[in-house]
Formats: structure tokens, sequence, C-alpha cells
């Protein structure tokens, strides 16, 4: 028989949530990750050229529709936006490389917390070249085990407008759970947007975890082609 646990209550009879051992972790800061078809580098400015002719000249304008900047007119507009995601205290900016260290995407750890251990991925701009591939969910299953092992923290965010159908289904895919809209949000490009939370929780990311390496396995490709889907083995 299944038994339910009993909420706690304090000793004036109100509940109380599940008792958490826990210490202050780490921040996060800027890492190298290495995978089998991605990598994850600090951004800088010897990165700049390449980002430039994969997410400009070589990606459709519509891959910044759901970002509050670009597409951008030259290489010198797109570093001053990186520029200001690494000067940014509460952002810490990185790119998406080949494994020959060519750099076709950006993405960035935002709403730092490390007292109640807590981060989100977000600014995510990935090249057409990037998108839809191994590498692309490699790349985010890359920063997310930096944070909820190596880091050890106990909640990673995904949000996004809460029209950007591809972003909603992309948080699905990797694992995380849908927590409601926040209506009204932001104000950007001269339009309102609703922000859709995800997240994934230091409970549900063995699970996840799991299934991601499963998928990201060799075997699991054939030709570039895979066997089993990340929902199935999911």
């Amino acid at each position: 028989m299944l038994r339910v646990p009993r909420t706690r209550t304090n000793e004036h009879g109100q509940p109380i949530g599940a008792p958490v051992e826990w210490s202050v972790r780490e921040p996060v800061r800027s890492v190298t990750l290495a995978g089998r078809w991605a990598r994850i580098e600090p951004v800088g400015r010897h990165h700049l050229d390449d980002l430039y002719d994969a997410l400009v000249l070589r990606s459709p304008p519509s891959i910044w529709t759901y970002l509050p900047v670009g597409p951008f007119a030259d290489p010198e507009e797109l570093w001053s936006w990186l520029r200001d995601l690494d000067d940014d205290p509460g952002s810490v900016p990185h790119v998406i490389c080949t494994p020959a260290r060519r750099a076709v995407g950006v993405a960035s750890y935002l709403r730092l917390d490390h007292r109640n251990g807590s981060a989100e991925v977000g600014g995510i701009a990935l090249s057409a070249e990037l998108q839809r591939t191994t590498a692309a969910t490699e790349a985010m299953y890359l920063m997310m085990r930096h944070v909820l092992d190596d880091l050890g923290y106990r909640r990673y965010e995904w949000k996004c407008d809460s029209l950007n159908e591809p972003s909603r289904r992309a948080a699905a895919r990797l694992g995380f759970t849908y927590e409601g809209t926040f209506r009204n949000a932001l104000v950007y490009k001269g339009r309102n947007r609703d922000t859709d939370w995800f997240s994934i929780t230091d409970a549900e990311w063995p699970a996840i975890r799991g299934a991601l390496e499963a998928w990201l396995d060799p075997a699991n490709h054939d030709g570039g082609v895979q066997r089993a889907s990340l929902r199935v083995l999911r």
C-alpha cells in the first residue's frame, strides 16, 4: 500500500517545507566544458568573427525574434551585446563551439543565486548550423550538468516568451517542467512579453541526466540519425 507522507507542521500547527541539508555553494563562473559534439567556452573577442559569420551572415534574422537584441548590422554591434553580458555581474556568457573550437552559438548563465542553489540558462542564440543538432542538445546538457553536478545546485531554470513555441518544445524535450506564466513580465522590441517559466530540480536531475546521456551515446546514433528519441528514453 502506498503511504502518502504527511505534511510537516511546526510548533504552531502550521504546515512547513521538507527539511533540507544545505550549505552555500560556489558562485557560477566562466568555465570550459568539452563534449563529443560541442564545446562550451567563456566568451572572448577571439570568437567574434566566427560568431558573426554563423549567427548573422549564415542564419536567418528570425533567430533574433525572441531575444531583446539583434539582428546586428556589423560585428561590433554583436560584440557590444556580448561585452554587456560579460560586464553584467548577474550574467556569465559562454559560446557554443564545434569540437574544432569554431563558435556557432551563445548561451549564458543568468539569475545566479549560489546561496539558495539556483541558476538559469538563457540568452540562447543558436545559429542555423547548430539548431536541431546533437551538438545543440549536448551543449545544453553540459551546461546543466555543470550547475547541478559540479556545483551541486538545487534548481536550474529556463524561461522564454510564451509565444516562442520552439523554445517551449526544447524545454520540454530536455526535461524541464513548466511552472507557469508571468504575464506582462517584460517589454522588449516595443512589445509585451509574457514569460513562461520552466525548471529542473536536483531530485529530478538524475533521471533526466541518465536519459540525456543515453541519447548522446554514439551507439544511439546511426549516421547522424537517432535510434531512440530523447522523449522515449526519458
